[in-house]
């Protein structure tokens, strides 16, 4: 393997500050959401533009993304404007040192996923969590399921040691599902005796496509738990009831799409009605898929975006 520090530069003044807060204590804890895997509701994507865009930050490390994207199966957008191009929009991957509402400091690791030199990318962030003592490290995304906006939004907890998820529920079992980076830096760091996990915010499926700052604001509550950060999460709070509110808004102007989310919701409190017991479903038999119930919405949705805004 090639140099894993190579890879990166890191602000010689930021991390100063870091070394000098984990001196008098435990290091900071290192949230992380990469874009380029499933990220349903822009969950993941959402969650660290919060955390930028309303929190202090200063950039500790900046990964050579030239050195781990494959520009030409995932390109870059280009402004040309009349004659001249006018702007590139830059694949970034970096590491941030935020401040959390109380100015107790954390550190995000966000932008684009690496497309290849995965075990590299992975050996550079355990330098960094090593060098920063880092005591825990949590990831986050969206993933589509058929459930209805209409319940509590729930996720899938996942960490290198069971202690650590142990008053989350398990959703799945042994199942095999394509490979991430941010899914490999949990296994690794989980190799190397670091302590790592993650969670997976359940996004319904017809919604998966749209930003839903709902399941961005669930993510960051579940971080808040595990880590004990305040993240002030009141501007996600006022876009996700907006976004709710139009949501209810199109529902109620379609019986049929009434309907469906109706349908979503029998399935789900048959579900949560028979958690621990056998035929989990069987209340359900009789009910659309999953699949059928969110193809029907999204084509509604489709249909009011074609039609305009409603007067």
């Amino acid at each position: 393997m090639l140099d894993p520090s190579e890879l990166y530069d890191v602000d010689p003044v930021v991390a100063a500050e870091v070394a000098a807060r984990a001196a008098l204590g435990s290091g900071p804890v290192l949230v992380h959401a990469l874009q380029g895997f499933v990220d349903a509701g822009g969950a993941g994507r959402k969650a660290a533009e919060h955390l930028t865009d309303s929190l202090a930050t200063s950039r500790l490390a900046t990964f050579d993304v030239d050195q781990l994207i494959d520009y030409r199966s995932r390109r870059p957008t280009m402004t040309f404007d009349s004659t001249t191009w006018s702007d590139y929009d830059e694949p970034a991957l970096a590491v941030d040192l935020v401040r959390d509402v109380e100015g107790a400091p954390f550190l995000l690791l966000h932008g684009s996923e690496p497309d290849v030199q995965w075990e590299r990318f992975t050996a550079a962030v355990r330098q960094l969590v090593e060098r920063f003592d880092v005591p825990l490290t949590v990831g986050l995304h969206g993933i589509p399921m058929g459930v209805p906006h209409t319940r509590p939004l729930s996720a899938t907890a996942h960490a290198t040691r069971p202690e650590l998820v142990a008053s989350y529920p398990a959703w799945f079992g042994a199942v095999q599902v394509p490979a991430s980076a941010a899914s490999l830096l949990e296994m690794r760091l989980g190799e190397s005796g670091h302590d790592a996990m993650g969670f997976a915010v359940h996004v319904p499926h017809y919604l998966a496509q749209s930003v839903f700052p709902l399941a961005s604001k669930v993510a960051l509550e579940h971080v808040e738990r595990a880590t004990g950060l305040d993240l002030g999460l009141g501007g996600l709070t006022e876009a996700a009831d907006e976004t709710i509110a139009e949501i209810e808004r199109q529902v109620s102007d379609s019986e049929e799409v009434a309907a469906v989310v109706h349908a979503l919701e029998e399935q789900y409190d048959a579900f949560t009605r028979s958690a621990g017991r056998t035929g989990l479903l069987a209340e359900t038999t009789q009910l659309p898929t999953a699949d059928e119930l969110g193809a029907e919405f999204e084509r509604f949705l489709a249909e009011r975006t074609d039609e305009g805004p409603a007067a």
